[in-house]
């Protein structure tokens, strides 16, 4: 009976899934806290030992593993145009798996290098220009970044005629040149540096992290966890070979930190009469809210909505509400239990932070006045017909009426030009296997949907 151990090296938690290939189910799942700072076994042992607790000893044929420790992959990048090839790159980074930590536009300053030196990134990707257009910021940045005195490596994704320029500029600097993120106006090719991205996260930055030491258990460390997450939607909707999928979808990741979302979707206008403005967003598509999370990013949601909204939903005074959100955010761990108050708040900070993310990365609609009377345009990705949503994160699958919660990330009269999903089935990842199905579609994709379609087929009432 062929077993394989799925593993996701997470900055808090190392979670684990056993996987018997011939039954093609799920054995079982554990998670203990990463111990990245000393000596990352540690937590992937105590793990395996939970798991071996609840099921008996195991023995894997294969074992594969994605990593979001440390913080997950760190990236900054700057473009020309800030809607337009920053964006490009910005998607390029984010589909990568990466967490965006800044996007710069136009010309670098020597304020932004003082910045990049402070936040050192893992990796940088410098685009800018369409093939044969605009040359002078990308030769300007390339030239900039090489007075860089922190050491990362550089992504050089722009304007193919001085790619060579602004790698020569790089010569002190390790770079590597692929094709343009936005090769003509309006078309992205996101691709090329997205795997550049993932080989320089597998040779470089899993060294850095440690990860390493594991290397003599682990069959392949294969991609950051929100990669993996990537891969298990794309394959979820789409099927594969005689295996369908469920059709388009959005997934709503929600932690401590951060709040991910994910839509796998053409995003097309479904009317003749509107018109779409901008660049054509990806296919797959997936955005970071780093301000907006359950614990550690808690006061993102407050600032966002402000305190009054949040007593008006909880009924409790500004004093006590405030008394609430500050013992979460100190106390991050906190999971509640039989405190009504706090179930409450959870609950409803769960329903902002999805309602605020999801608005944030669907497209929106506007009325446009023309001389030929009214016109509708429509920026991003239209939503509307997606019938699915998939919901993942600790923070969410283990709180009451999930179902109440997640119809936040629906169409809302409240917010009319949000393209959001008008109607949605919801399924519930609660046993955290998402990112391991992403690990095991690298080799094993029919299995990963038929785990998944068997997973994930029950709502979250």
């Amino acid at each position: 009976m062929k077993k394989i151990l799925l593993i996701d090296f997470g900055s808090t938690y190392t979670k684990i899934t056993a996987v018997d290939m011939e039954k093609e189910t799920i054995i079982g799942t554990a998670s203990s806290y990463t111990t990245v700072n000393t000596d990352i076994n540690e937590g992937l042992s105590n793990a395996k030992l939970i798991l071996e607790n609840k099921y008996g000893k195991l023995e894997f044929d294969e074992i594969y593993a994605c990593s979001s420790a440390a913080g997950g992959l760190r990236m900054m990048s700057c473009g020309l145009v800030s809607s337009v090839t920053s964006e490009a790159a910005k998607q390029a980074s984010l589909g990568a798996g990466a967490k965006v930590l800044k996007v710069y536009s136009y010309e670098l300053t020597e304020e932004d290098i003082k910045e990049i030196d402070e936040i050192k990134p893992e990796i940088f990707l410098l685009a800018g220009g369409t093939d044969g257009g605009n040359q002078r910021y990308i030769l300007h940045n390339a030239k900039m970044l090489s007075t860089c005195k922190y050491n990362f490596p550089i992504i050089i994704a722009g304007n193919r005629t001085v790619s060579k320029k602004c790698s020569k500029f790089l010569e002190n600097k390790e770079n590597y040149i692929v094709d343009n993120v936005m090769p003509k106006y309006g078309e992205l090719n996101i691709e090329p540096a997205q795997n550049k991205i993932r080989d320089i996260f597998l040779k470089r930055i899993i060294n850095a992290k440690g990860i390493t030491k594991t290397n003599s258990i682990i069959s392949g460390i294969l991609m950051p966890t929100p990669s993996a997450m990537m891969k298990a939607m794309e394959l979820l909707a789409n099927g594969y070979e005689d295996e369908k999928g469920i059709g388009e979808l959005l997934a709503i990741d929600i932690g401590g930190a951060t709040t991910d979302i994910y839509s796998i979707a053409d995003g097309y206008p479904d009317e003749v009469n509107i018109i779409y403005k901008g660049i054509k967003e990806p296919y797959i598509k997936r955005t970071v809210e780093g301000d907006i999370g359950m614990r550690y990013s808690i006061y993102g949601i407050l600032e966002e909505v402000g305190i009054e909204k949040i007593c008006k939903l909880s009924n409790l005074s500004i004093s006590k509400c405030e008394e609430i959100i500050n013992n979460l955010y100190n106390n991050p761990d906190t999971i509640p239990s039989n405190d009504k108050d706090l179930i409450n708040m959870d609950n409803i900070l769960a329903s902002l932070a999805i309602e605020i993310a999801t608005i944030r990365h669907a497209g929106k609609i506007e009325k446009a006045y023309t001389t030929s009377g009214i016109a509708y345009v429509q920026s991003g990705k239209n939503l509307t017909n997606i019938n699915k949503v998939v919901v993942t994160g600790g923070s969410i699958v283990h709180l009451e009426k999930v179902n109440n919660i997640i119809n936040h990330a629906l169409y809302s009269e409240e917010k009319p030009n949000s393209l959001r999903p008008k109607k949605a089935d919801i399924l519930v990842d609660r046993k955290y296997i998402l990112s391991a199905m992403g690990l095991l579609s690298e080799y094993y994709p029919k299995t990963a949907i038929r785990i998944m379609k068997e997973e994930l087929k029950y709502n979250g009432n």
